[in-house]
């Protein structure tokens, strides 16, 4: 990457300085902005050699053609990818990258703390005293779900999913987990067992997803699903939307087929379906799973690490496609 003139690298909305500084030390920058819409990018890049997106830009053919012969890498600013069209990019020979362990801690805790949100009714009980309807304690009000000892579900043993694992295990219960192969390492350290998805569901006090947006994942969890969990249980979701049948969910959420749910992200985002909004013991997030400080940072600087190493021809640390 060397001569004159620089590279121009297209942050779709925004990139953190950890990793904007360090772009913008080699490439010329333009920026969408957080307010851009999806409509407005083609515009904005032609001649490009870099986009950097995150997962409410979509990147697909119209875009990766509008940049034109000079595009090189697609740079998500997340783990996951179900953003971007893979096939149009490896037809077009762009690479394609992602930010994946940086943001493992954040997500998981995130995850832990919906658990425990949902379990006690934590949404509730503080809408309850900010408008004034506490009156004292009261030995039969919000009375939730006991973790300690409780079995819990874990739908997915990557990084994230095993980190979540990993917290949980001081609840002291049993872990169960779905994975596409054996996880020996998972099963010694924190005693946990690998069983499929039906036992998981009908034996998981809480059901945890740790799994990406693929066509295969799309609406595992639907109405069948959610009758085959426990009465009590709490389902837990900080990976997709897509995953879960919200209409499915709001519904057996007000028939009482499951105890709660805790969410941090929906199938179109920025929209949340508004039977989820109206549901019972529904404790719902802007999608924050990743929203630290120090993994945004982290995921902002990898970004950069990865658009730089392709721009240097070298092998971008993080390569999807």
């Amino acid at each position: 990457m060397t001569g004159d003139p620089k590279p121009i690298a297209l942050v779709a909305r925004r990139l953190l300085p950890a990793g904007r500084d360090r772009l913008a030390a080699r490439c010329e920058i333009r920026e969408g902005g957080l307010d851009a819409a999806p409509d407005e990018l083609p515009a904005l890049a032609a001649g490009v050699a870099a986009i950097v997106a995150d997962p409410t830009v979509p990147i697909g053919e119209a875009l990766i053609e509008a940049a034109g012969e000079t595009l090189r890498v697609v740079a998500n600013y997340a783990v996951g990818y179900d953003n971007i069209d893979l096939d149009a990019c490896r037809r077009h020979g762009v690479a394609v990258t992602n930010t994946p362990g940086v943001l493992t801690n954040a997500t998981a805790e995130l995850a832990l703390a919906l658990t425990l949100a949902a379990a006690r009714r934590i949404n509730e009980a503080e809408a309850e005293l900010r408008a004034g309807r506490w009156h004292g304690w009261d030995p039969g009000d919000m009375l939730g779900l006991e973790l300690s000892g409780a079995t819990f579900g874990v739908v997915g043993m990557g990084r994230i999913g095993r980190r979540y694992a990993e917290l949980v295990s001081g609840f002291g219960g049993r872990i169960l987990y779905t994975a596409l192969s054996p996880k020996p390492e998972v099963d010694e350290e924190l005693g946990a067992s690998r069983v499929e998805m039906d036992g998981l569901l009908r034996e998981a006090d809480v059901v945890s997803l740790h799994v990406p947006a693929t066509p295969g994942t799309a609406g595992m969890i639907g109405w069948a699903e959610l009758e085959a969990m426990r009465p009590h249980a709490i389902l837990v979701n900080t990976a997709r939307g897509s995953l879960v049948d919200a209409q499915a969910l709001a519904r057996a959420l007000r028939e009482e087929v499951i105890g709660a749910a805790g969410l941090d992200v929906y199938e179109h985002e920025p929209d949340v379906p508004p039977e989820l909004l109206e549901a019972p013991r529904c404790v719902l997030l802007p999608h924050i799973g990743s929203a630290t400080s120090r993994a945004r940072d982290a995921m902002a600087a990898l970004v950069a690490d990865n658009v730089l190493a392709v721009l240097d021809g070298a092998e971008p640390p993080n390569r999807i496609v």
